[in-house]
């Protein structure tokens, strides 16, 4: 800001009419003078005043500077720590992606299974639900559901034997239980000669539950609901119809019949013609000029 003087006064010399050399022109010289300084010691105090105020307003400006300085340090921490959240959660969903996608794979391949699974117990079901069509009669006595005998199960067990040891078996329990109960016993071999055996008790693993399980077999088809002829001609009859690719089948391997259900069991040489053979499941065959039909399933 510039300053101005604001006398009225010049610095240099007026030449006044007064003599300097007189008790007057002094005098008047020394008022002059006095003028002079008063205006000084006032613009000096205004300059004191402008001084100040550009100070204050220096200070002012200092701290404001100082504020705006920690308001950004602040928000720059801010933005820092709201990075910081943002990347750790991103991380985290980067992490829940992961989970989701092994926890996915993990349910297909369960899914996988369980359609396996499926699969199988279809193929079962399909042995059941085509077994042959055959009439039974019940002959037997009816009683309660509580008189109904357990199945029982006596396992031949081959029991792991050491060098130098004996499995001895008893018929009755207390005969075994005495003997462990002795525990060491002395055998007589004849004459002088004996030795001293010791007798513990052997674990034996029994079966708790027995599983029977069924397999569809790819060569075999089971062919049922026959005609009453001779076996042998029977056989023949079946064995040349369901070699002929017209009629879906291929070489036969062997034709058995099955006396107790009356049925035959017919074993191809090639997987897939017995899928395919069962999956018509009726079949019309020409048996002394007559035609019969017979049912094939699964075996």
């Amino acid at each position: 800001v510039p300053f101005t003087m604001s006398s009225d006064e010049d610095f240099s010399l007026v030449v006044t009419d007064k003599n300097e050399d007189t008790m007057e022109g002094i005098q008047a010289l020394i008022k002059d003078y006095q003028k002079k300084y008063s205006v000084i010691l006032e613009e000096q105090e205004e300059l004191k005043v402008f001084i100040k105020e550009r100070q204050e307003m220096t200070q002012k400006f200092k701290e404001r500077t100082k504020k705006v300085t920690e308001s950004l340090k602040k928000d720059q921490i801010a933005f820092e720590e709201q990075i910081a959240a943002e990347k750790a959660r991103l991380d985290a969903l980067k992490q829940e992606d992961c989970e989701l996608l092994e926890e996915l794979q993990r349910i297909q391949a369960e899914i996988e299974e369980e359609d396996s699974q499926n699969a199988q117990l279809k193929e079962r079901a399909d042995v059941f639900s085509k077994m042959p069509e055959k009439n039974f009669v019940f002959s037997g006595k009816t009683g309660k559901a509580d008189d109904v005998e357990e199945f029982e199960m006596k396992p031949h067990i081959r029991y792991p034997m050491e060098e130098g040891t004996a499995l001895i078996t008893f018929e009755e329990e207390d005969v075994a239980v005495n003997i462990l109960e002795k525990r060491k016993h002395k055998v007589d071999l004849g004459g002088e000669c004996h030795i001293t055996v010791e007798a513990q008790p052997v674990h034996l693993l029994m079966p708790s539950l027995v599983e029977i399980d069924t397999d569809i077999c790819p060569h075999r088809v089971l062919v049922s609901n026959l005609p009453k002829m001779d076996t042998e001609m029977l056989l023949n009859k079946l064995e040349i119809h369901f070699s002929k690719s017209k009629h879906g089948g291929g070489e036969v391997e062997s034709c058995d019949f099955l006396p107790d259900s009356g049925t035959v069991v017919i074993a191809f040489v090639q997987e897939k013609i017995a899928e395919d053979l069962a999956l018509t499941e009726h079949h019309k065959i020409d048996f002394n000029k007559n035609k019969h039909t017979v049912r094939v399933t699964p075996f």
